[in-house]
């Protein structure tokens, strides 16, 4: 009888520990996220700046850079909306992890919200 209440007891001690790895992957989740979001603001702060100093220019005359910040820019915004859609993707895959296991053991569900 003794066993089982150790093997119990170190199944729950498992299941604690995966949480907290599955938990630690969503935190980097949320980082790449956070990355994304930093990545896809840069193009439109460029935009911006080019936007208001447009008057000091003729776009004709400077063509020439404004072709490869554009489609810098777009690979830029391309870059962050992936990041951003690779994070949702896995925090929710993170999320299916955690009810599982929270329905196998239900002492894990008291403290995992």
């Amino acid at each position: 009888m003794m066993s089982s209440e150790n093997e119990k007891t170190e199944n729950v001690s498992i299941a604690i520990n995966e949480v907290q790895l599955i938990l630690a992957e969503k935190r980097t989740s949320l980082a790449l996220m956070r990355t994304g979001i930093a990545v896809l603001a840069l193009p439109l702060s460029v935009l911006s700046v080019l936007i208001a100093t447009s008057k000091y220019y003729n776009v004709l005359h400077v063509l020439h850079f404004l072709v490869p910040l554009g489609i810098l820019n777009l690979l830029l915004t391309v870059l962050g909306i992936y990041l951003i859609i690779r994070s949702i993707n896995r925090m929710r895959h993170y999320d299916r992890l955690v009810r599982r296991i929270k329905a196998e053991f239900s002492l894990v569900a008291k403290f995992v919200d």
